[in-house]
């Protein structure tokens, strides 16, 4: 999703990844939540990186997942799909209120009400496959998979050659999660506080 981000580091990720797991079709759908208020999309808004604070970032877009899982579940729908899988987590995370699995149990009964798919007796389960793990454990199954985590990108502000700033809330969970799992961490950062 281009949703008007700071940068297209994920894009282009997503692209390569893609491409390289043989997705049958990779599609960018582009929508405009730039006026969100949030660090990133706008760019009048600094992006902190004094460390994870207590309660919702300045980094929160505004209904974010709801609208990234809606769009989905349009598509899934015209394809048929039984399954909508989202990469939330809240378990090592900045505090987002549409990561938890409350928010995800009532999207799914949404798309439950809202789809003719599913008022035709075709229900739609919402996974989050990554919800309750520990950032460790999400990088032990990565490299397990054979997800090369240099090709990821979670930083909030990567620079134009995509590598991450190691400062942000993203870098700071994402290294210490490569620690407590004692595996080497192969994200290209331009420097790490």
């Amino acid at each position: 999703m281009d949703y008007g981000q700071r940068h297209g580091a994920e894009l282009g990720a997503a692209r390569k990844i893609a491409k390289r797991l043989g997705a049958a079709e990779h599609r960018v759908l582009r929508i405009d939540l730039t006026p969100s208020g949030s660090a990133l999309t706008d760019q009048a808004i600094d992006v902190p990186t004094a460390g994870v604070q207590a309660g919702i970032p300045v980094t929160y877009v505004p209904a974010r997942n709801t609208i990234l899982l809606a769009l989905a579940l349009g598509w899934a729908e015209v394809l048929g799909a039984k399954h909508l899988f989202v990469g939330a987590n809240a378990v090592d995370y900045s505090g987002y209120p549409d990561c938890r699995p409350e928010f995800l149990r009532a999207f799914e009964a949404l798309a439950n009400l809202a789809t003719k798919a599913a008022v035709e007796g075709h229900r739609i389960e919402v996974r989050a496959p990554l919800l309750d793990l520990p950032k460790a454990a999400i990088v032990k199954l990565a490299v397990r998979l054979g997800v090369d985590p240099a090709e990821t990108v979670t930083c909030y502000q990567p620079d134009a050659d995509g590598r991450a700033c190691g400062a942000c809330d993203a870098c700071r969970i994402r290294r210490s999660g490569f620690e407590a799992a004692g595996i080497p961490d192969t994200t290209r950062y331009i420097r790490i506080s």
